[in-house]
């Protein structure tokens, strides 16, 4: 970002019409002033630091607002922050929901939000209160449609490391996967091999596989599961808030599985007929933060790229969108507003000033413009 940050910083020039050719005219990137930055839990380093990068280089003071869930990473941040930056313009402020709700109550020029959609419907009502804009990103059901002539091996095996990294906790996670049912018993297998792989015959033994954050997400994860006869894992241990990663076949596409986004280790499929289907599918649904397609038809893949809405989107793999500064990540709808990454960032938080400048002279080509109108039109 430094080295092109002259670059995005520098006045922008723009096309002129007949009534301003002899005009200098431009864009301004110019700062917003203060932005307050609330950051979550389950990425705490990048969800919180790559917004703050985005607002420094854009020359605005910022306040941190690090997720209370991630204690030790929000207690880190604040001693190390200060070492580097001005504390007095890139404050971090520590605690729980009262502090956040404090800091809501002031008046700031932008409010970048990460975390769950309830939350940023409370943070975009504190906003309006001041007219402050807001970049909220969000989550929601990012589906995945397996095509059944892909290779349903490869598709499996990145879908169940975009899954259980993290133990689910990932706002861009595959929550769910369309497929025909005639694939379905070769997908729940290629799973099951993949996870044998990835983390051993026990996950709750491997260094790889983690623990949902608190006892309430625990609780929350575990009635999602209620009624439901699992395919793969479903063994739990509250007293390491372990959930197993774990397959749900069959699953209703009205049940209250498939109204919530999970954001943990349960991964449902959900039968659908073809890709038409799956179109309609999400169609009928809120807006997902991410959409994956594992096809290997590229007119196929198009059509459902076409018919559809996303935050973005993942042909072939999951999640490696979010990799790339040069793309913008954000939702739309329910999974959110605005989006950063990059010269997104940079963008998002920078006011673009409409510039014109010209002289004093050359006042007979204003004429026409000038009343008394009446005159004009005799005179022609």
């Amino acid at each position: 970002m430094s080295d092109k940050l002259t670059q995005w910083a520098a006045p922008r020039q723009v096309d002129r019409n007949i009534l301003t050719v002899s005009d200098e005219v431009y864009v301004q990137p110019e700062p917003l002033g203060v932005v307050l930055i609330i950051g979550a839990w389950n990425y705490p380093w990048a969800v919180t630091l790559q917004p703050l990068v985005g607002a420094i280089a854009a020359g605005n003071a910022a306040v941190v607002k690090p997720s209370e869930l991630s204690e030790y990473s929000s207690l880190l941040l604040r001693a190390l922050l200060p070492r580097y930056l001005d504390k007095d313009l890139y404050p971090v402020v520590t605690g729980g929901v009262s502090e956040t709700q404090e800091l809501l109550r002031l008046r700031f020029d932008h409010i970048f939000y990460t975390g769950s959609s309830t939350v940023g419907k409370v943070v975009m009502e504190a906003a309006a209160r001041h007219l402050t804009p807001v970049t909220l990103e969000l989550g929601g059901k990012s589906p995945c449609y397996i095509d059944k002539n892909c290779d349903i091996r490869i598709a499996c095996r990145r879908i169940t490391w975009g899954k259980f990294v993290n133990c689910g906790q990932t706002c861009i996670a595959p929550d769910y996967i369309l497929c025909e049912p005639c694939i379905q018993g070769r997908v729940v297998e290629c799973i099951r091999q993949t996870l044998l792989e990835f983390y051993g015959a026990d996950p709750k033994c491997s260094p790889d596989y983690g623990r949902i954050i608190n006892q309430r997400h625990f609780s929350r994860i575990m009635s999602l599961m209620e009624g439901y006869t699992p395919v793969i894992g479903g063994q739990t241990d509250a007293s390491q808030r372990y959930i197993a990663p774990t397959v749900l076949k069959d699953v209703p596409p009205h049940s209250r599985l498939m109204q919530e986004e999970i954001f943990g280790p349960l991964l449902p499929i959900v039968a659908v007929s073809d890709m038409d289907d799956a179109i309609r599918f999400v169609n009928e649904r809120e807006k997902p933060l991410a959409l994956y397609i594992f096809c290997s038809d590229k007119k196929a893949t198009k059509k459902m790229i076409e018919e559809t809405t996303s935050g973005g989107v993942t042909v072939n793999d999951v999640m490696m969108h979010y990799t790339l500064s040069s793309l913008p990540f954000g939702g739309v709808g329910q999974s959110g507003m605005g989006c950063y990454h990059g010269k997104h960032t940079f963008d998002q938080l920078s006011h673009q000033r409409a510039c014109l400048i010209r002289s004093l002279g050359m006042e007979s080509v204003n004429l026409s413009r000038y009343p008394p109108q009446d005159l004009k039109l005799e005179q022609h």
